[in-house]
């Protein structure tokens, strides 16, 4: 059995949906996913927030770019909310006093923000323990709903004549005759004379079937645990609250609270499992920063976040190959910039101009990573 269409996406994530979805409007779009279900790896497992501490400029101007997409989806996307508010608390120790001013400095470009002191900080998370003395709110941030996202993504698609072939994992591909023909490890072969490579953690073993120059995808392992919240807290009004080197996130999750470590362990692309250590420090740093004690620990889980070397998205065409388009490398953050990064795929694809001028297409094409010549 045989499939034709404009643009082959392979990859069933946030990025390979959303850019399916923004692209099925105008071309006949078909969408192979390894998993049974969408988002399986990495979108469907991440605490998903929209705020402005992670990445850097670039990722910041892309989720300012998208932020209007979850406040105001399209009629056609979904029925329910796509997030709800938290804010977002950036802490610190009086040591880390210097790193959390520069962070402001950056943030305050894309973001209205609140100086802390003391009071203000366990005002706002009163779980952090006094060592916490300095902070920065953002209190219009958005706890995101990753499955909400990915089904309207799905949902779009579908209602335009897109498809989505899950358990579509793919054994083969080649260029012949001006189309890219992906194989199926069942043998159904799919054809489109556009192929777009989103397929996270897998994307260099995808490019090195099609012959393709891999551009030294790294593939990283994130652990999150939930565990009891101390009583008399209420929950609901407790922010998002990180702290300001990367090592520690927590927030209010059904009833309990989750954390991670904020962990990047190297990883083969796998179905990542959690690891006792990661646990344990996520368990270690929370104790640490907070006065919460963590007794039992309710459930535990890891994904697969996939960087870049230079830690920025790609998308754009393979310079060697006709019609193979990158769009990987989102690195935590492919939820939250999903609207901004469809946008440019489509329009990158389409050889029109990209529709925000912060984001230029050379500092998202793959030709950076272009091997020189000895």
């Amino acid at each position: 059995m045989a499939g034709t269409c404009d643009i082959l996406v392979i990859g069933g994530g946030i990025a390979g949906l959303s850019a399916a979805a923004e692209l099925s409007k105008h071309a006949k779009v078909a969408v192979l996913e390894a998993e049974e279900q969408v988002g399986f790896h990495s979108s469907g497992r991440s605490a998903t927030m929209l705020h402005y501490a992670l990445g850097d400029r670039l990722v910041r101007a892309l989720t300012l770019a998208s932020r209007s997409f979850f406040e105001s989806p399209p009629d056609d996307f979904t029925d329910v909310p796509l997030g709800r508010p938290m804010a977002v608390l950036v802490f610190a120790r009086e040591d880390e006093r210097e790193a959390l001013d520069s962070l402001e400095a950056d943030i305050a470009l894309f973001a209205k923000l609140e100086r802390l002191d003391a009071a203000g900080v366990h005002e706002l998370c009163p779980l952090l323990n006094p060592e916490q003395r300095h902070g920065i709110a953002d209190l219009n941030g958005i706890r995101l709903d990753p499955h909400a996202l990915l089904q309207g993504n799905l949902r779009q698609l579908r209602s335009r004549g897109g498809e989505l072939h899950s358990a579509a994992r793919v054994g083969a591909i080649e260029h012949r005759a001006g189309a890219w023909h992906a194989t199926l490890e069942g043998g159904q072969v799919h054809s489109a004379p556009i192929l777009v490579n989103a397929a996270g953690a897998w994307a260099d073993a995808i490019a090195q079937r099609a012959g393709v120059q891999p551009l030294g995808i790294e593939p990283k392992r994130r652990t999150i645990i939930t565990f009891g919240a101390p009583a008399g807290v209420e929950l609901e009004r407790l922010p998002f609250a990180k702290t300001v080197p990367d090592e520690l996130y927590f927030a209010p999750e059904s009833g309990r609270l989750f954390a991670s470590p904020m962990d990047e362990v190297p990883s083969d692309p796998c179905d990542a499992q959690p690891d006792e250590f990661e646990v344990a420090l996520a368990a270690y740093r929370v104790e640490e920063r907070a006065t919460v004690k963590v007794d039992r620990i309710h459930s535990r889980w890891a994904g697969l976040r996939t960087f870049t070397p230079d830690r920025h998205p790609v998308a754009g065409f393979a310079l060697e190959a006709e019609g193979f388009f990158w769009l990987v490398g989102q690195g935590g953050f492919g939820l939250q910039t999903s609207p901004a990064m469809a946008r440019i795929t489509a329009s990158l694809i389409a050889g029109g101009e990209l529709p925000m001028g912060e984001v230029t297409a050379e500092e998202l094409s793959p030709a950076r990573f272009a091997r020189q010549p000895a």
